[in-house]
């Protein structure tokens, strides 16, 4: 993403993805919700004056807002100094950036004395037939007599956003939520989320005999890139943990499964998930042995679901 030194003309909120000199990407303006508190109320009045000339592309404007010594740092280094330095970078910009926009994200402000606030929060710039950029920002506001004015203003780009597995998993969707099986004297109780980023999905669940919890564990479901299947890793709470690869054969998925069980034999199995529908799902266990010793299959279990997450 390259930084876009003209967005440091943002009031408390500066997105930049191209140099000054070079190529410049676009900065959009949406006002900022007024503050409760009446000793920063008057900044944020301020942001919202300051997007509106940023809106309007008018660079004189904008840079008015700066004290006459405002300071903007740049990711690569350069600084910006004075009012007329940062007018004809705005003007600059906003010729090779028709209608740009800039959005307020987390925004906070904070005084950091009577006469001086610092806020912070992410900008994310909006041009016409461009991707949208974000970064991080800081700003340190200065009272001068009855306005407040933006002294410096510092940046750091948004990391690129880490890879996402979730295209690969959306078929397991059906998952999330909670799931039940059992009557009054034995139940299992299934939870299942997309983590953040929705990478991977996370089941728990947990064992009653009666009303006590005999027996818990945990599964984690993700996307491997270097095998090119689904997997999973199970842990429980005697000690056992194993291995699962995922398949779809129409309509049902089929797990191969390698466990570690708590005193170190090896089991396998081939476990299948059945979708009857939405909240219906019939689960088997084929072919499992342990340490070589062929064991009983686990007939077809209806498991319904409890809710959705």
């Amino acid at each position: 993403m390259r930084s876009v030194v003209l967005a440091v003309c943002c009031l408390f909120y500066v997105v930049f993805s191209a140099t000054f000199v070079g190529a410049q990407d676009s900065l959009s303006a949406s006002p900022v919700t007024a503050a409760a508190d009446p000793a920063v109320a008057p900044i944020y009045a301020r942001i919202d004056s300051y997007v509106e000339a940023f809106n309007r592309g008018d660079a004189k404007a904008l840079a008015a807002h700066w004290s006459p010594e405002g300071d903007y740092a740049a990711p690569d280094g350069r600084d910006l100094k004075g009012r007329q330095q940062l007018e004809d970078a705005f003007a600059g910009y906003f010729s090779e950036n028709k209608n740009a926009k800039i959005e307020l994200v987390d925004t906070s402000v904070d005084l950091l004395a009577p006469s001086v606030a610092i806020e912070k929060g992410i900008a994310r710039v909006i041009v016409p037939n461009q991707e949208p950029t974000e970064s991080h920002y800081e700003a340190i506001h200065v009272k001068s007599g009855d306005n407040w004015l933006i002294d410096r203003v510092g940046e750091v780009e948004q990391p690129p956003a880490a890879p996402s597995h979730h295209e690969q998993l959306q078929s397991l969707d059906w998952m999330v939520g909670s799931w039940v099986n059992g009557d009054a004297d034995s139940s299992i109780e299934i939870t299942c989320r997309w983590t953040t980023n929705q990478n991977f999905l996370v089941r728990t669940f947990r064992v009653f005999i009666a009303d006590r919890v005999d027996f818990e564990g945990t599964q984690v479901i993700g996307w491997d890139p270097y095998a090119g299947a689904i997997r999973s890793w199970i842990f429980d709470s005697d000690g056992g943990f194993g291995v699962g690869r995922w398949s779809q054969d129409e309509g049902r998925w089929v797990v191969a499964t390698l466990n570690i069980l708590p005193d170190g034999r090896r089991g396998t199995s081939t476990n299948i998930y059945e979708l009857v529908d939405e909240n219906t799902v019939e689960f088997s266990s084929i072919g499992r042995q342990v340490d070589g010793e062929l064991l009983p299959s686990i007939d077809s279990v209806t498991v319904v679901r409890a809710s959705a997450e």
